[in-house]
């Protein structure tokens, strides 16, 4: 009996502990329980086959072998100790490295390369688009050839040596509008060379252009400006403006030009800029600031009215009349350009036509009848007002550069001291309206009767009532007393 005890005490610990354990797969054949030293979970790759399995192991020394297997890409076995250990055990086998290093690879492939093709789609659709745009555009230039029968083949033809100013005199005895007949406009766009570029804005840029030796103004409209180019066109070409003191006309295309469509309007050119260029760099006397004012009011005079018989016109209003929309010319005269706004009112059928453009004029020059929306869309008479409003303005700018005593103010725009540089709708609106202010007029004009008359004359187109202010004529005839009583002046010294 002792050695019985002693041999037991001795193989004690290599007898272990059985355990019920979970017992799925091909070698449960007595149920899904068994019992066993140790449970196990198994995970083997046959034949393109996953085969899970769950069982134990009786014979200790065989677990311990099993279980410290290192997993495989084919197999991989755990195995723990307790009662249903393996019920809820999930086994999985290792990723390789490599298999890790590929997929890395082929996801960065997809993240570069996905973007790519969708922008190189893109790009197709977008070159697709705008060149139908440019062919429409160009099927428009061509029924508008049709219309006025311009025929490619006889263009550049039947010009010569002629110059440009016996174009333009020939001209006024052929067709109704301002500038040349229409197969001659094309063949004039279509020889004119561009030096230099002038000028930039939101309605695209203007350029310095050569014609057989002679300069013109090219005005190349933006895409989105093509309604302000095609009410302009219109206008010279249907009305004789033909007037010192407004724009000359020569003409008008729509070209093609590096696979883009282009809108010229081929005018004079003044090399002096704008008025509100010129006022920036130069001071004015008495004499010259009445040329300047006299000659805006005779210019704008000439639009407000309508002219009847066979070289008459209807009556045209601006709605955009501002410095930068004035050229200073050669002999200190003015004249008005950029009609791509104006409205046109026929007295014999009362029709008015404001054209098919949404844009609307600058927020600093807009009247109060503009700004608090009381204005009057279906009168004629609403816009000429607006228009004098404008123009009270544009004085006020010239009068400021005019030298009195000595002194004379540096050039800021109307308003320059209650609104910003770009003033939104709400603050002219707050300015015009609510505040009723008007630019301010210095004290030193008031020792100076030329600048006296013109600060009377500007406050009498300031009216908050668009009918209590001045006419254009009315406005033209009494700077030309003003001028006459300078004269006198300076004949009498």
């Amino acid at each position: 009996l002792v050695e019985d005890l002693l041999i037991y005490q001795l193989l004690k610990p290599l007898i272990k502990e059985e355990h019920e354990c979970v017992c799925e797969g091909s070698t449960c054949a007595t149920g899904n329980r068994c019992m066993g030293q140790q449970c196990f979970s198994s995970l083997t790759v046959s034949a393109g086959l996953l085969l899970y399995q769950k069982g134990c192991f009786k014979i200790y020394e065989q677990s311990t072998m099993t279980c410290k297997t290192p997993p495989s890409r084919d197999q991989i076995v755990e195995c723990c100790h307790g009662h249903l250990c393996n019920l809820n055990s999930t086994v999985q086998l290792p990723v390789k490295a490599d298999e890790v290093s590929n997929y890395s690879v082929t996801t960065l492939a997809i993240v570069i390369v996905a973007p790519i093709i969708v922008l190189i789609v893109l790009s197709a659709i977008a070159i697709l688009v705008f060149r139908r745009i440019h062919n429409n555009q160009m099927e428009r230039l061509t029924s508008r050839d049709a219309e006025y029968g311009t025929i490619d083949g006889l263009i550049a033809s039947n010009v010569g040596e002629s110059t440009l100013a016996d174009l333009l005199d020939h001209s006024c005895t052929s067709g109704s509008g301002s500038g040349l007949p229409f197969l001659v406009q094309r063949t004039v766009a279509r020889q004119i060379t561009l030096n230099e570029c002038v000028g930039k804005g939101r309605y695209g840029e203007v350029w310095r252009g050569q014609w057989q030796g002679e300069s013109v103004a090219v005005k190349i409209f933006s895409s989105r400006d093509e309604k302000s180019w095609f009410r302009e066109t219109e206008i010279y070409n249907t009305v004789l403006l033909r007037h010192e003191n407004i724009l000359g006309f020569i003409a008008s295309d729509m070209t093609s030009r590096n696979s883009s469509t282009q809108l010229w309007l081929i005018t004079h050119f003044h090399e002096m800029g704008s008025l509100y260029d010129y006022l920036q760099l130069s001071t004015l006397d008495a004499s010259s600031c009445l040329r300047m004012a006299l000659s805006i009011a005779s210019g704008l005079a000439h639009l407000h009215v309508e002219i009847f018989g066979t070289q008459g016109k209807p009556a045209i209003a601006h709605r955009d009349l501002k410095s930068k929309n004035i050229l200073v010319k050669k002999n200190g005269q003015c004249c008005i350009a950029d009609l791509g706004l104006a409205v046109m009112h026929f007295q014999d059928t009362n029709e008015l036509d404001v054209g098919n453009n949404p844009k609307v004029g600058t927020k600093r020059y807009m009247a109060p009848e503009v700004l608090d929306d009381s204005i009057q869309m279906d009168c004629f008479e609403s816009y000429k007002r607006v228009d004098i409003w404008a123009l009270g303005l544009v004085l006020w700018e010239i009068a400021r550069r005019t030298v009195s005593n000595g002194i004379v103010e540096d050039y800021k725009p109307p308003f320059h001291d209650v609104v910003p540089s770009d003033p939104s709708f709400e603050d002219m609106k707050k300015v015009v309206c609510v505040d009723q202010q008007r630019p301010n007029i210095p004290n030193r004009w008031f020792s100076d009767p030329t600048l006296t008359s013109m600060a009377k004359l500007m406050k009498e187109c300031w009216y908050q009532n668009p009918s209590a202010r001045l006419t254009a004529l009315r406005i033209k005839k009494t700077l030309t007393k003003i001028d006459n009583s300078l004269d006198k002046i300076k004949t009498d010294i």
